[in-house]
């Protein structure tokens, strides 16, 4: 069976880029919540910066969208290779 690349890729960047807007979001109410997870993001993405305001959480939220999307694409190509690899044996 065959992923559909492009399927998992919207559904990688929703949940990604969702994740990364609630952590923020919920980092702007209370700031103890999820800190080192935004400074931990704020090393992988250039321009992303973990100082509590809407438009670093847009910017992360963002990066989340690119990055789950391409991560999505990326696993169903290869997955896609392998199931074929392995049908054909």
């Amino acid at each position: 069976m065959r992923l559909s690349a492009k399927a998992l890729a919207i559904v990688s960047a929703i949940l990604w880029g969702a994740s990364v807007l609630l952590v923020g979001l919920t980092n702007l109410a209370a700031p103890s919540y999820g800190g080192n997870f935004l400074h931990g993001l704020s090393s992988v993405y250039p321009g992303f910066h973990a100082s509590r305001t809407v438009l670093d959480v847009l910017v992360g939220m963002g990066y989340g969208l690119v990055d789950g999307a391409v991560a999505g694409y990326l696993f169903a190509l290869l997955y896609n290779i392998f199931v074929q690899r392995v049908e054909k044996a």
